[in-house]
């Protein structure tokens, strides 16, 4: 097989999470978040589809072969640990970790990955709630759904906030919106309004976009 480049390796990571919503990931997704044009992407696409690697099907998007997933659970494995390192012995906050994370990912080895695991603990969760990768690749999922899904009077705990944005991440932290608290929705504004909840004794009114950032657990 050709060396995997740095630029390969972001492209599986993001054709792996880009699949987590249960649909192959498509071109447009994948070339939107990566901030490249979608000509660039079909290219990368037929290359990793060469080296077996990826599935394209155009216009029908992209799946990863078991080697392809193989290499994104690494880095994804890589970047999570980064992430829980930089927040809990580093003093970096949640809307930080993500960039930096995204520039060591690539550079560490198996061993100083390892290394991290055992000073954390072994975590399960990024500071985002976002479930690591096991060394083996295994995944442990959680049921989840989103925010916006919940029926007012409904309590429940969150289990994940989105990372995608770090100005969201700071809002939310502002107002104790992180994994394993507890909320209540109180009211849904209807026709796409905001959403009022009761975080701990304090209530909170967010808008929709936030809203569909956070996800809560099904059991409660």
């Amino acid at each position: 097989m050709n060396r995997i480049s740095q630029k390969m390796e972001d492209y599986l990571k993001m054709i792996y999470l880009l699949q987590q919503s249960g649909d192959p990931a498509s071109t447009t997704a994948i070339a939107e978040a990566l901030s490249v044009k979608p000509a660039s992407a079909t290219g990368m696409l037929k290359k990793l589809a060469e080296m077996k690697l990826a599935r394209h099907t155009p216009y029908r998007g992209v799946t990863l072969t078991e080697a392809g997933e193989k290499i994104a659970l690494k880095i994804v494995r890589h970047h999570r640990l980064i992430e829980s390192f930089l927040a809990e012995r580093l003093g970096y906050s949640w809307d930080e970790v993500h960039a930096e994370a995204d520039r060591l990912e690539h550079a560490i080895s198996e061993e100083f990955e390892e290394r991290i695991a055992e000073q954390l603990g072994h975590p399960a969760v990024d500071p985002h709630g976002d479930p690591i990768p096991a060394k083996d690749g295994r995944v442990d999922a959680v049921a989840q759904r989103c925010l916006t899904d919940l029926a007012p009077g409904q309590s429940t705990i969150i289990v994940r906030v989105s990372d995608a944005c770090p100005d969201m991440l700071r809002h939310a932290a502002e107002i104790g919106l992180r994994p394993q608290t507890r909320i209540t929705l109180i009211e849904a504004e209807p026709f796409g309004g905001s959403l009022q909840l009761r975080v701990g004794d304090k209530a909170h009114s967010i808008g929709r976009e936030l809203a569909a950032k956070i996800f809560v657990s099904t059991e409660d």
